[in-house]
């Protein structure tokens, strides 16, 4: 039906093509804000800040400077000088957008060169670059698994996961965070599927808790399943050169899949399913979000490079790392302040309550500081924090504020 522009007001007398007007067409909207509602209500919606300012520790925002404590950027390369080069020189040598799809005309020289890089530095046999690690999870899940499957996926696993999961054919079977003993129980009892599949993070996102993947390596090979391991927040991060959590437990080579990003330690964007030969090339001729989506641009596969190649030698960035969230831990437990128990850039400060930890994100940012409140679906009900991430690039001086600040809104909003 065309439709003349029109203001979406409740007053508006525009009159459609077919000769209605739009009050009579209003009722149609009414879900939408009904669920908003209901959103709001629950404390639930979300707002978007807006940053004038480059990624790093500290940026601007609303006309003043803030310290940012809810980014990835573990290693602080998201601004290093040698990624912005790469990525000038692309755009001088490619241009910008890749064009099409990969399966299409997109798959440039670039795109397969840091394919071949991050195998090489993953120590896979081959690996998939995907424009997101969304969409790697995504696009690998749904390719690798058939409905003669079944997934275990722990409780806590990113969105990615879950979505992909979901999307999958396969039956999925979900497990308590990190409980062993239940996913054992699940196993022993699937004696029919054609392939098992134990879907795990290694760092997960909220909690800043590691995998028992030793033990789950165990169990995968006792009952005949494969692991495929979510390195996100590993990558860059853990392990010798930043390879991840399994080549820190030396387990590379039980693993069957592992998925890295470069947003987060490699300062760019990206996905990268690292695998062997047969599942790759699986991947490539199923994988959906991968074969029907525009290419990531050329410029940020020149960056992603640069940063791969630069965080490979950045054994003192993850050295200052672990200093700062050793003093961040130290500070924040001689103050009591509620952790969880992570030894990870992931450093939640539990709250419980929706409206108090939104209350308390406020505070800070009215402080000048940007730290990120988490509330439900993404974690369980009750369970809201801020979720406060390092980085290599803070200082202690800015860790100590963050703690003050923390300590003097959390006063204010008991008060």
């Amino acid at each position: 039906m065309e439709v003349k522009p029109f203001p979406l007001t409740e007053r508006t007398l525009t009159v459609l093509a077919d000769g209605r007007s739009w009050a009579s067409v209003q009722p149609m909207r009414r879900p939408w804000y009904n669920r908003l509602q209901q959103l709001e209500r629950a404390g639930l919606t979300r707002r978007m800040r807006v940053l004038d300012g480059p990624v790093g520790p500290a940026t601007s925002a609303a006309g003043s400077n803030k310290l940012v404590f809810c980014s990835n950027d573990y290693l602080g390369l998201a601004n290093h000088p040698s990624v912005k080069q790469a990525m000038q020189t692309a755009v001088e040598r490619w241009g910008v957008g890749a064009g099409a799809s990969r399966l299409i005309s997109g798959n440039t020289a670039l795109h397969a060169r840091l394919e071949r890089a991050f195998a090489t530095f993953a120590g896979s046999a081959d690996a998939v670059l995907f424009a997101s690690g969304y969409q790697a999870n995504v696009g690998a899940l749904t390719a690798l698994t058939s409905e003669n499957d079944v997934i275990f996926s722990d409780a806590r696993v990113h969105a990615s996961l879950i979505d992909g999961c979901r999307l999958s054919s396969a039956r999925v079977q979900i497990f308590n965070h990190r409980d062993m003993g239940q996913l054992e129980s699940l196993l022993a009892g699937e004696t029919t599927a054609e392939l098992r599949v134990i879907v795990t993070d290694a760092v997960f996102s909220m909690d800043g808790d590691l995998a028992p993947l030793a033990e789950i390596c165990a169990l995968a090979e006792r009952y005949g399943a494969i692991v495929y391991l979510d390195e996100a927040h590993a990558m860059g991060v853990l392990g010798p050169r930043g390879t991840g959590l399994a080549a820190q437990l030396e387990l590379t080579d039980r693993v069957a899949v592992r998925l890295g990003t470069l947003g987060k330690a490699f300062g760019v964007s990206g996905g990268v399913v690292c695998c062997r030969e047969d599942a790759a090339n699986l991947i490539r001729s199923k994988g959906r979000s991968l074969l029907y989506t525009t290419a990531a641009p050329i410029p940020v596969i020149a960056a992603a490079l640069a940063g791969l190649e630069l965080a490979q030698s950045a054994d003192e960035q993850r050295a200052a790392l672990v200093r700062n969230i050793d003093h961040f831990k130290s500070q924040a437990q001689s103050t009591k302040l509620p952790l969880l128990p992570s030894d990870t850039p992931i450093q939640p400060i539990m709250v419980g309550s929706n409206a108090r930890t939104m209350a308390l994100s406020e505070q800070l940012w009215n402080r000048g500081l940007f730290v990120q409140g988490v509330r439900p679906p993404t974690v369980a009900p009750g369970t809201a924090r801020l979720r406060i991430t390092l980085s290599a690039a803070h200082t202690e001086h800015q860790i100590d504020t963050l703690i003050r600040e923390l300590n003097r809104a959390i006063k204010d909003i008991s008060s």
